[in-house]
């Protein structure tokens, strides 16, 4: 029983450890089905986490964090849909821009506005999201096998948990059984063919691109309202590039995407569980190697595992309007 409660809290851990992944990675789906390639994830998730700690602290309110931080994301999509559709630059270029400005304002905003080393103030309850308890998960948890998957990997997580995940079957419904997700997958595509029908591929783009921010702002407030408590110095620490990752190991597909996110989920939670314990033959491993076994696996699996990727044909390309 001991083994299986251990399994229960490892996948409990993957859960959790995922949602920032998975949104991040859904929200990198939007934009790059349509044609706009965003390396400037991990930027928006770092000004999503800032800006809803912030707001949070400041007007005691999760929901005007959670408000503040989509807003700021979106607006950082904006101005990369700006130097990438409008002005047809770089896509790669102002992606890692993006990344650079959001790691360097977070920390001189936190400290000018905080004064305690970029860091935000630590929230307290009814500012930051708290965990929901299901109906009945209190009498039923020390039920055996049933107990502990109903109270601890299905009850017990935040409304940003059950969205994030929710948002999987709803984006697989945008991407393939809505008119904009034709056009927008069409537009990633074959950009000319839509503009000949009478439809505006910057338009296009930029909806795909307010859908990144959007979700790239909950994705921060989930690591700085429900993980952390706080805003840190570069909280995000490589998640904005796992994603992407994800995103490319789940061949561009939403369904893949959660699979591929609760993945390297579990192996980031699995290489916290075995810090400091010994392991069989090879004994205590160094933290720091187990610190970085999710990044080394990330590797080895898109090096090895992926098989061909093909990503949207005019992904990175400007789309120049033929006269």
């Amino acid at each position: 029983m001991d083994t299986f409660n251990a399994i229960v809290q490892v996948l409990d851990s993957t859960i959790r450890l995922s949602v920032p992944l998975l949104l991040a990675c859904l929200a990198g789906l939007y934009s790059e089905r349509a044609g706009i390639f965003d390396i400037g994830l991990e930027g928006k998730m770092l000004v999503g986490a800032f800006a809803g700690a912030s707001a949070a602290a400041v007007f005691h309110s999760a929901l005007i964090g959670l408000g503040t931080a989509v807003l700021i994301s979106v607006a950082f999509a904006l101005v990369h849909g700006f130097a990438s559709i409008t002005h047809r630059g770089n896509q790669i270029v102002s992606g890692v821009a993006i990344n650079f400005i959001a790691a360097g304002s977070t920390i001189i905003l936190g400290q000018a506005w905080f004064s305690q080393g970029g860091r935000t103030p630590a929230l307290q309850p009814g500012e930051r999201f708290e965990a929901i308890t299901w109906p009945g998960a209190d009498a039923i948890k020390d039920v055996p096998v049933i107990g502990p998957i109903y109270a601890e990997l299905i009850s017990g997580h935040s409304i940003l948990v059950y969205f994030a995940f929710a948002m999987v079957p709803f984006t697989w419904w945008v991407l393939f059984r809505t008119r904009f997700g034709l056009r927008m997958r069409a537009v990633g595509e074959n950009p000319a063919a839509v503009d000949t029908a009478g439809i505006s591929v910057a338009w296009l783009r930029y909806r795909a691109l307010i859908c990144t921010g959007i979700l790239t702002g909950v994705a921060g407030a989930y690591l700085s309202m429900v993980q952390n408590g706080g805003f840190v110095k570069d909280m995000t620490a490589g998640k904005g590039y796992i994603a992407l990752a994800a995103l490319i190991f789940a061949k561009w597909k939403p369904v893949n995407a959660m699979f591929a996110c609760l993945l390297f989920g579990f192996l980031d939670a699995a290489a916290i569980r075995l810090q400091g314990s010994p392991l069989p033959v090879i004994g205590k491993v160094p933290v720091q190697f187990m610190q970085a076994l999710p990044y080394v696996l990330t590797v080895i699996l898109l090096a090895g595992f992926i098989g061909k990727a093909i990503p949207p044909r005019a992904g990175g390309v400007p789309y120049v309007k033929e006269r």
